[in-house]
C-alpha cells in the first residue's frame, strides 16, 4: 500500500524593496595615463627607439651598386640586401632566419623575460614615440587627465587635433617607408599622391592606419590581448629566469611616512605606497602583486621606484631584475648570474651559435651560379645526320651576382658528345636569368641503345669558382 503523500508548503520569498543589482561580466577598459620616467632603463629604451627607427627609416634611402641597398622586389622575385641577391630558390635562408628568431626569443626569454617586448618590439617603440608626442602637446600625466576631464573647448580641441595630426603624419610616413622596401623609395615618394599604384596606396594607408591605431589608441590592449606572446611566455620562464620583481621582504609592510621617519621604528618596510610604479607602467599593472602576464618587461617601474628611493634615502633595488629563486633564497648578484647561465640557456646558446655558424658558412660558400636542365619533351631523340644522334635541352642559367658574366657550356659522359646549336660564350647580365636552348650530339654507336647518364658543365670564363655540373640523360634510340 502506498504511503500517504505529504504536501510541502511553498513559502513565498519575503518582499524586498531593494533594486536588483546589475553585474557586468566584462570589465570596461580604463584609459591609462603613463607618467614620464627617467633612469638607466629608460635611457636604454630610448637608445633602442633611436636605433630601430634610424635603421627602419634610413635603410631604404641607402644606395648600393646603383640601386637601393635593401629592396624586396616582389615583381622581379629578387631580394636585394646590400651585396647579396636572394632568389625564390634561396627560401632556405628565410627558414634559417625564422629559426634563428625563434631560438633567440627562447634564449632571451629564458634569461631575462620579455626583453624583446620591453625594448625593441615595434608596439613598444611606437607607443613610446606617440606618448612623447602626447606629453609635448598635452602635458604630463596630471595635465592629460585634467584635459580629458574638461568639457570640449577651443583649447582642448586644438590640442587634441594637433596631437592626432602629428600621430597621423608619423603613421603615414611609417607606411610610406614600409612600402619603400618593396617599391624603390626614390620612385615611390615623387609619385605621391597622384601617380601611385592601387597596391602601393592600399599598403601605405593600411600600415599607416595600423601604426596610428595600435600606438595611439590601443596601446596596452595590443600587448595584453592581441599579442600571443603574452599568453605563452610562461612556458619559457622558470624560477631562475630574471624578471622584474618586487622585493616583498624588504618592502612590506608598506605605508606612507616622512623622510625623517625611521621605518624600523614604525614597523614599516621600504615601500612608501606612493603608486609611482603603477603610474609609470604602460600596461597599468601593480608589480607589487607579483609576476603578471601583462608585464612587458620595460623596467619603467624600476626607474620610478629608484627615484623614490633616492628621495627617501633608501638603497635602490626594491623593484629590480631578479629571479624568483634569488628573492626567496637571497642570492647575491654573482650567484644569481650563475643560475641564469644554466643547462637550459646553454643549450639554447649552443643551438643558436651552431645555426649562425652554419648559415654564415653556407652564405660564404654559396655558388652564385644556378643552372636547371630541362629536356625537350617534344622529341626525346632524333638522328640529325647519318650516324649522329641529337637530344634537345633547355638550360635555365641564373647569374645571382650583380656583374655580367660570360659562360661556356660543354657536356661529358658519352664518347664524342658535343654541344651544338648555341653561340658560345653565353653572356648573362647581372642578377638575371636566361633560358638557353642547346642541342647535344653523340655518335649512334657511342653506347648501347637506351638512356645514358651525362653531365652538362656551365662555367664562367672570368671566374673559375662560378661553375655548375648538372646531371641529365642522353637517349640513344635503336636504328
Amino acid at each position: 500500500m502506498d504511503a500517504p503523500s505529504k504536501t510541502i508548503p511553498i513559502v513565498p520569498a519575503p518582499a524586498t524593496s531593494a533594486t536588483p543589482e546589475e553585474v557586468s561580466l566584462y570589465e570596461i577598459s580604463r584609459k591609462i595615463y603613463p607618467r614620464a620616467v627617467h633612469g638607466w632603463f629608460a635611457g636604454w629604451r630610448w637608445a633602442l627607439v633611436w636605433l630601430t627607427q634610424i635603421v627602419y627609416y634610413g635603410l631604404p634611402w641607402l644606395a648600393w651598386n646603383g640601386r637601393q641597398a635593401v629592396l624586396f622586389d616582389l615583381a622581379e622575385r629578387k631580394f636585394y640586401i646590400f651585396g647579396l641577391v636572394f632568389w625564390p630558390q634561396d627560401v632556405f635562408y628565410l627558414t634559417v632566419l625564422l629559426i634563428l628568431s625563434a631560438y633567440a626569443l627562447f634564449l632571451f626569454t629564458a634569461v631575462a623575460g620579455r626583453l624583446w617586448c620591453g625594448y625593441a618590439c615595434p608596439q613598444t617603440v611606437y607607443t613610446e614615440i606617440f606618448l612623447w608626442v602626447e606629453r609635448k602637446i598635452e602635458g604630463d600625466r596630471v595635465a592629460r587627465i585634467r584635459l580629458d576631464g574638461e568639457p570640449l573647448s577651443a583649447r582642448k580641441f586644438g590640442k587634441k587635433a594637433a596631437k592626432h595630426a602629428v600621430w597621423a603624419a608619423i603613421g603615414l610616413w611609417t607606411g610610406i617607408t614600409f612600402v619603400g622596401y618593396f617599391t624603390p623609395i626614390r620612385e615611390l615618394v615623387p609619385a605621391i599622391p597622384f601617380a601611385l599604384g592601387p597596391w602601393e596606396t592600399f599598403w601605405i594607408l593600411f600600415y599607416g592606419f595600423a601604426t596610428y591605431g595600435n600606438a595611439g589608441w590601443m596601446r596596452e590592449q595590443v600587448c595584453k590581448y592581441m599579442c600571443p606572446y603574452a599568453r605563452f611566455q610562461s612556458v619559457m620562464f622558470d624560477r631562475d629566469t630574471m624578471i622584474i620583481a618586487y622585493d616583498e621582504e624588504r618592502g612590506e609592510p608598506r605605508g606612507a611616512r616622512s623622510r625623517k621617519v625611521d621605518p624600523k621604528e614604525k614597523g614599516l618596510g621600504h615601500c612608501v605606497d606612493c603608486q609611482i610604479c603603477v603610474q609609470v607602467c604602460p600596461t597599468g599593472i601593480d608589480i607589487r602583486k607579483g609576476l603578471q602576464y601583462e608585464c612587458i618587461g620595460c623596467a619603467a617601474c624600476i626607474d620610478g621606484c629608484n627615484q623614490v628611493m633616492d628621495k627617501m634615502g633608501y638603497p635602490h633595488g626594491l623593484i629590480r631584475y631578479a629571479s624568483q629563486n634569488a628573492l626567496t633564497q637571497h642570492f647575491g648578484a654573482k650567484e644569481m648570474w650563475k643560475h641564469v647561465f644554466r643547462t637550459r640557456t646553454l643549450i639554447y646558446t649552443g643551438i643558436l651559435l651552431a645555426i649562425v655558424t652554419a648559415a654564415s658558412v653556407s652564405l660564404a660558400l654559396r655558388n652564385p651560379l644556378k643552372v636547371d636542365v630541362l629536356r625537350d619533351r617534344g622529341a626525346l631523340a632524333r638522328e640529325s645526320q647519318p650516324g649522329l644522334i641529337e637530344n634537345v635541352y633547355r638550360l635555365q642559367i641564373m647569374n645571382t651576382t650583380e656583374a655580367p658574366h660570360a659562360f661556356t657550356i660543354r657536356a661529358s659522359g658519352l664518347p664524342g658528345i658535343a654541344v651544338v646549336g648555341v653561340e658560345q660564350p653565353v653572356k648573362i647580365e647581372g642578377a638575371a636569368v636566361q633560358t638557353v636552348p642547346i642541342r647535344l650530339q653523340a655518335p649512334a654507336d657511342a653506347a648501347p641503345p637506351g638512356p645514358h647518364k651525362i653531365e652538362i658543365h656551365v662555367q664562367a670564363i672570368d671566374d673559375a669558382s662560378m661553375k655548375r655540373d648538372e646531371r641529365s640523360t642522353f637517349i640513344l634510340p635503336r636504328l
